[in-house]
């Protein structure tokens, strides 16, 4: 295909290729030179066709969140695959099992449980489930405390159908921090903390393979502790408006924008989007909450979203006509992916590629 970025129907995705697959390359250049593996986190984008290119650019695998992106991916040819993601419960293991005929599988835990649970369905079919233990380092959702995985990683060691290959974190505190050099500390605490985790767990007689560790603004810091294996970036190979405003890349580095239409202009203060809740992330701008994402070519943001709707706070040096089209950088590019079934692959003005967001919607 190869249409006008102008004579496409609003509201689309488009990903401007050039600097997608810039991107890619310099991720995985940092993780060569930091003399680490690249196990990128494709929830992001949700695309085959996309993680390919970062296997491609070096990557050794990818990750994932949930088991039915993971059964995607199996089918779409690939043979790698970390779900980073507690998966609990007896349907959901038997799903790991089938996957796991076909790759090499690994599943993230901060449970007992949860892992036995697992482990019980592997075990009565003569097979032992790899797992991850999640260390929290800081952002307190998910993932145990460094004092703590001593003795949950042996239990976890200790069970029929599992076996531990190592640990793995996500500091997602970064995206709250005030200045580059908040998010410098944090992704050096981030690998710090976890290796010496592992440290210990080695210490304590456990053979602990992988040291994981994720966030894209954290990552190029985290990365270049000695000890990590691994890391696990999603949101670089698009970035977003928060990316951005944390000093993780430049607007030139924004891959992903949406193209609207305004649809009125009611008020000399206002105009109106055909991008609502339905197309753009709802997530605040981080660190500092600055509306639902910035019209590009402009210093207006959008105010609200309702589902059909974004609204514009135009600012005083700016103006809009009905049936112009402008483009959206959005706060948040991974929730993007998973409201849209497609995506367009933009090069020079023309939208030269569709491409299917396979894994859209899969959160079981």
């Amino acid at each position: 295909m190869s249409i006008a970025v102008e004579d496409l129907a609003t509201p689309a995705v488009l990903v401007d290729l050039d600097v997608l697959e810039r991107n890619i390359a310099r991720q995985a250049e940092r993780a060569r030179a930091a003399g680490i593996r690249l196990r990128p986190h494709a929830k992001t984008h949700k695309c085959p066709e996309i993680a390919r290119m970062q296997l491609a650019a070096g990557a050794a695998g990818i990750s994932l969140a949930k088991t039915s992106e993971a059964e995607v991916f199996a089918a779409a040819g690939f043979d790698d695959i970390f779900i980073a993601y507690p998966v609990v419960g007896l349907r959901k293991a038997e799903r790991l099992l089938a996957l796991s005929d076909r790759l090499r599988l690994a599943v993230g835990t901060d449970s007992v449980e949860g892992a036995s649970a697992l482990g019980r369905v592997f075990h009565a079919a003569g097979r032992r489930l790899e797992v991850m233990l999640k260390i929290d380092v800081g952002y307190h959702r998910v993932g145990v405390l460094p004092e703590d995985a001593v003795g949950i990683a042996l239990r976890l060691a200790d069970l029929p159908g599992i076996s531990l290959r190592g640990i793995f974190t996500h500091a997602g505190q970064v995206y709250q921090a005030e200045t580059p050099d908040a998010v410098a500390a944090i992704g050096r605490h981030e690998g710090e903390t976890l290796v010496a985790a592992g440290a210990v767990l080695r210490e304590a007689g456990l053979s602990i393979e992988e040291v994981s560790v994720g966030s894209t603004p954290s990552a190029r810091h985290a990365m270049r502790v000695s000890g990590v294996t691994e890391c696990r970036p999603g949101n670089y190979v698009y970035h977003d408006g928060s990316q951005v405003t944390l000093g993780t890349c430049g607007p030139e580095d924004c891959a992903m924008t949406v193209l609207a239409t305004v649809v009125s202009v009611p008020a000399p203060d206002r105009a109106v989007v055909d991008a609502g809740s339905k197309t753009l992330s709802s997530d605040p701008l981080r660190p500092h909450p600055d509306g639902h994402g910035l019209i590009l070519g402009s210093r207006s943001r959008l105010r609200s979203l309702s589902e059909e709707h974004g609204v514009l706070r135009v600012e005083d040096c700016d103006s809009f006509r009905v049936g112009e089209r402008v483009r959206i950088l959005p706060n948040h590019a991974c929730v993007v992916s998973n409201l849209h079934d497609r995506l367009y692959g933009v090069r020079a003005g023309r939208a030269d590629t569709e491409i299917r967001i396979a894994a859209r919607g899969r959160i079981e």
